[in-house]
């Protein structure tokens, strides 16, 4: 029923956003009347109201200050192990439950006659923050539940990888020029930042999500297994941690299932919690002063490995930072071979007392991402450059700020780090990955135009711009002349940038690499404006480009402010234009009615392809007859294309789980 539900909101929100804003419908009246009824009927029935229900108007709330309040039963923190037999003898003859443990921040949230009352950060787990405004508008919370009585709820609020990396580059674009920028330094802390916020619109934007692990409530009923009341939590609306059924015979095996789900989570993991599936058990166990005894926090056991440090590499970034790179001897870690490790600021460089030929341990954070734990050789012999790697200009230190959570105060703290910078205004750093990004893929798509060969001909000064990419044959004899290229590689391309002249509108919208405006951003925007660019630009100068902007389906303020800002550049607009003169524009053409027949269904496609030349032609098929691709299987996913279906792959995983159908090419062609 909550799936129906979620669903009836996603197709009310989508028409009225097509009538309101783009002049079109795609239901009938009649039709969306009687969805809407069938909504508040189930709403009724089940007593839930979800925050994005179009049944409901939520405006934002700003506070002055975060006010204290005392939790109901203190919220203690766990024991923990790193032992997967101490699990065993943890459970005994006991059944237990084994649960992802998020790295979010804690939240508590009391329900009161089947509404939301209030929302606590733990805080020092006898007293949290409230931060009911933000709680209203998280992603994923129901308002109202069916169950009446008084209950708290407890989960983590987590923002997921995708989230965090993208809000951190923006901060990072915006502030490239400031002598300190403030950036998060991973998900947990964003998050904390986010909740904690006075302005709930902060929060709306930043997208929280809420995954509920147990509830407290007065009701004996629903005091009999963790398990029931999970599945009760679900009833209720709520999205709960994934967990498995254990016992001392399973359990080692159920840490090693969750462990192989880690490359697909989208949210940071650092653990499991194993805790008594009777409840009336875990009750009589009572609490050590610091700890509850039913339930034990399993941590994962870094997987260090030994290597030789080879090199320091600096990479410069289009936010205009430059940053180190530890160059290593392969390993394998975590069942996967890594050679390079992040060192992220010139801080942490300089407390390992790093040096070419020292003995490294090597680990992957959260059992994702290489990072360096310790070197054991401290030869401290690397030195910062003093010239920029892309422009040779001087380079150099400054401080950076880190937000970190410190709920014990209402404005998170910050710590100082030490990045490089190049002083250069016209720097060719980020006019480097401004290009890298201009030839991907998903932009020009210029075939074997790698990264190395673009930064042969910036230092040349053959290219400065995006124009430049298609005059390159003016300069015959000096790329000829290049290391590693000769008379072949230069007609290659030139053939290559030839071919890359014809492209869609959005492919070079995409490629101009304005923020925000991804590949399906520049999609619709090009659609609202009848693939005619001199419109995008005219709209996005206006004066009140927010209000025709906001006609674009899914749009938002900080779209239609990017778009504003870049094509208010002069500068942009003659090099975009210029770049165009070069470029055939392929205009689609109309889609002839009745062949949008896939409208309303989202395809996840995995695995090799073979009716379709690759992937990326499959998932524009797609898109031509109205559906939509994701990368990532939900409740919402229609169908999972892959010519396996039988595969043990993640993605078949959870597609069962899901009760997602799995189909082939060939089922796909049947399909349409």
């Amino acid at each position: 029923m909550m799936e129906k539900m979620r669903d009836l909101i996603t197709r009310l929100n989508t028409a009225s956003r097509a009538y309101y804003q783009e002049n079109r419908e795609v239901m009938s009246d009649y039709e969306y009347d009687a969805l809407y009824d069938q909504l508040v009927k189930l709403e009724a029935q089940t007593g839930i109201q979800l925050a994005q229900s179009p049944t409901r108007k939520v405006g934002y709330e700003i506070i002055s200050a975060l006010e204290k309040a005392p939790h109901n039963i203190p919220m203690l923190s766990l024991d923990k192990t790193k032992d997967v037999p101490a699990l065993a003898g943890f459970l005994g003859d006991k059944e237990g439950l084994l649960i992802w443990k998020l790295d979010g921040l804690s939240i508590a949230l009391r329900y009161n006659g089947g509404q939301l009352a209030q929302a606590l950060t733990r805080g020092n787990g006898q007293i949290g923050e409230d931060v009911t405004h933000n709680a209203k508008v998280f992603a994923n919370i129901p308002l109202t539940v069916p169950y009446q009585g008084s209950f708290t709820v407890r989960g983590e609020a987590v923002i997921t990888f995708e989230d965090f990396e993208a809000i951190n580059e923006d901060i990072a674009r915006e502030n490239a020029a400031a002598s300190s920028i403030t950036l998060y330094k991973n998900p947990r802390n964003l998050c904390s930042g986010t909740v904690r916020q006075l302005n709930s619109e902060v929060a709306s934007k930043r997208r929280v999500f809420f995954y509920a692990f147990g509830a407290v409530t007065h009701d004996e009923a629903l005091h009999t297994m963790k398990s029931g009341q999970l599945e009760w939590l679900e009833a209720q609306g709520f999205e709960v941690a994934a967990s498995k059924h254990v016992n001392a015979e399973t359990v080692a095996q159920a840490v090693e299932d969750f462990k192989a789900q880690i490359p697909t989570q989208a949210v940071a993991t650092d653990g499991l919690v194993l805790t008594f599936d009777d409840m009336a058990y875990s009750e009589s166990l009572g609490a050590t002063s610091k700890f509850p005894r039913d339930s034990i926090a399993f941590k994962w056991a870094d997987d260090l490995a030994e290597t030789n440090l080879v090199s320091i590499e600096w990479n410069p970034s289009r936010t205009g930072l430059i940053n180190p790179v530890a160059i290593f001897e392969p390993v394998e870690i975590e069942g996967s071979v890594v050679g390079r490790a992040s060192l992220h600021n010139v801080s942490i460089l300089r407390n390992l007392e790093l040096g070419v030929g020292d003995r490294i341990t090597v680990y992957k954070a959260n059992m994702i991402i290489p990072q360096v734990a310790e070197n054991m050789t401290r030869s401290n012999t690397i030195e910062v450059p003093a010239h920029c790697p892309v422009c040779d200009g001087k380079t150099e230190i400054t401080t950076q700020r880190h937000s970190t959570s410190n709920e014990s105060e209402t404005e998170s703290a910050d710590s100082d780090s030490e990045v490089l910078i190049c002083i250069n205004p016209s720097c060719g750093a980020k006019l480097m990955q401004s290009l890298v990004h201009f030839v991907s893929r998903d932009g020009l798509n210029i075939e074997g135009l790698s990264e190395q060969t673009l930064e042969k001909l910036l230092v040349r000064g053959i290219v400065s711009s995006f124009p430049d990419l298609f005059v390159l044959s003016a300069h015959k004899e000096t790329i000829t002349t290049m290391e590693g290229f000769g008379r072949r590689s230069y007609e290659k391309l030139i053939a290559a940038t030839e071919k890359a002249k014809d492209i869609a509108l959005p492919n070079f919208i995409y490629a101009l690499g304005i923020r925000h405006v991804g590949l399906s951003n520049a999609k619709l925007l090009c659609a609202h404006f009848n693939h005619d660019f001199e419109q995008i630009v005219k709209a996005c100068q206006s004066s009140d480009y927010q209000e025709i902007l906001a006609e674009v389906k899914g749009f938002g303020d900080a779209i239609a402010h990017s778009l504003h800002m870049y094509f208010s550049q002069e500068s942009n607009v003659e090099i975009a234009g210029k770049t165009l003169s070069y470029l055939r524009i392929k205009v689609p053409t109309p889609a002839a009615e009745g062949t949008h027949t896939l409208t309303g269904l989202i395809f996840v496609v995995t695995g090799d392809v073979q009716k379709y030349e690759n992937r990326k032609a499959l998932q524009n098929h797609i898109e031509s007859l109205g559906g939509k691709v994701t990368s990532s299987v939900t409740a919402k996913t229609s169908y999972l294309i892959n010519n396996n279906p039988t595969s043990s792959s993640s993605k078949n995983k959870k597609a069962a789980e899901l009760g997602v159908p799995v189909i082939t090419e060939d089922g796909f062609l049947e399909l349409i």
